[in-house]
């Protein structure tokens, strides 16, 4: 079969991927694959496609952060563990969760009222997990940040350092719309 032939295939099946869950992707691509280049080609796409996706909105209130992480595990048992992610990564992934949610309810809505939202999206692609905590809070630099020395004892400070140690990027952006978001990127195993 000419290798022209398998890459209009190619092309044409993954743009119809968004359509499919896990599952139908691999039976698609164990079919089709069926040479290096083309295996090249389905792998690339595939880094640009969200395999799934989801979005929580909460009060400011951080009684509610049971709610978030139970949320966020249903997503990742649900969706990463057939992706071969360990239970460590979903760990880590679920503690950068609760200190990002933490962050924004106490320092980002501290003079804000407990009705204010925070809005969490999480975008699982092939190669990554991306969640991002939006919130409507002041900016803040989190480079002016001073990283506190070891062995020394402090309240607060931390949380910012532990999430750079968890996650694989972390960004702090102030959007158009006037709200902050932070983004935590993990990658998979197979990324790394």
């Amino acid at each position: 079969m000419p290798k022209s032939f398998i890459f209009c295939i190619l092309v044409d099946k993954i743009s119809q991927l968004r359509f499919f869950g896990i599952r139908a992707i691999w039976r698609i691509m164990q079919n089709l694959i069926t040479s290096n280049l083309g295996l090249f080609i389905f792998k690339s796409q595939l880094m640009f496609t969200i395999v799934q996706q989801d979005h929580l909105k909460v009060k400011s209130e951080l009684s509610l952060l049971n709610q978030v992480q139970e949320w966020f595990e249903q997503f990742c048992l649900q969706h990463l563990s057939q992706l071969g992610w360990s239970k460590t990564q979903l760990d880590r992934l679920n503690l950068a969760l609760a200190e990002g949610f933490t962050n924004a309810v106490r320092h980002a809505h501290h003079a804000l009222p407990p009705e204010t939202t925070i809005e969490i999206n999480v975008d699982l692609w092939i190669d990554r997990l991306e969640i991002r905590i939006w919130d409507y809070g002041k900016p803040f630099n989190p480079d002016a940040i001073a990283e506190p020395a070891p062995g020394t004892l402090q309240v607060g400070g931390y949380g910012w350092f532990l999430l750079r140690r968890l996650a694989d990027r972390v960004v702090y952006e102030r959007g158009a719309d006037g709200r902050n978001c932070l983004l935590i990127v993990k990658y998979s195993v197979e990324a790394q």
